[in-house]
């Protein structure tokens, strides 16, 4: 069964824009069972600071009925290079938001890291046919380790067992 988060997924591989998902949701393709899986409500997709493929991003997921918004506001209007170079200069975050409960956040940021080096190290899953790269999961605890944020360090502190019995067969 292909659900929203893979629909969106399709879409950018078809378009050939370049994302690696990370976060708690990458950390979740690596989990080998149920009992494994770490609860978030959204997806991060990191991008590279690349202003034509933000926008090949924002348009597939207009495209798919998805609302993009900027901080607490929808994105601006035109949609366009302009507005792109903007929030890559900024790092600025858009959320994508659906009908149906999906939140993906399109950042351009993982503390700790670079896209490129990310992107060329990544995993790559194969769910419902579609492909998904994954940031590798040793760069997802790093990241989170780095970021240093309460919610990050609580989230290595609770699943530290689970984590390290992944990472071990990384």
């Amino acid at each position: 069964m292909t659900d929203d988060f893979d629909v969106l997924a399709a879409a950018l591989n078809r378009q050939q824009v370049r994302f690696v998902v990370m976060g708690v949701w990458g950390a979740n393709y690596y989990a080998s069972t149920t009992a494994t899986i770490f609860t978030t409500q959204d997806r991060d997709l990191f991008l590279p600071l690349d202003p034509e493929n933000l926008l090949a991003a924002w348009k597939i997921c207009r495209d798919l009925g998805l609302d993009l918004w900027c901080g607490d506001e929808p994105l601006g209007e035109p949609m366009d290079r302009f507005l792109a170079e903007r929030i890559v200069e900024h790092r600025a975050l858009v959320r994508a938001t659906g009908p149906q409960g999906l939140q993906v956040d399109l950042t351009l940021v993982m503390a700790g890291f670079d896209f490129e080096t990310v992107f060329r190290e990544r995993r790559t899953f194969l769910v419902s046919g579609v492909e998904i790269p994954v940031a590798r999961l040793a760069h997802i605890v790093s990241s989170k380790e780095a970021a240093g944020r309460p919610k990050d360090l609580l989230f290595l502190a609770s699943y530290q067992e689970a984590l390290e019995q992944l990472l071990g067969r990384e």
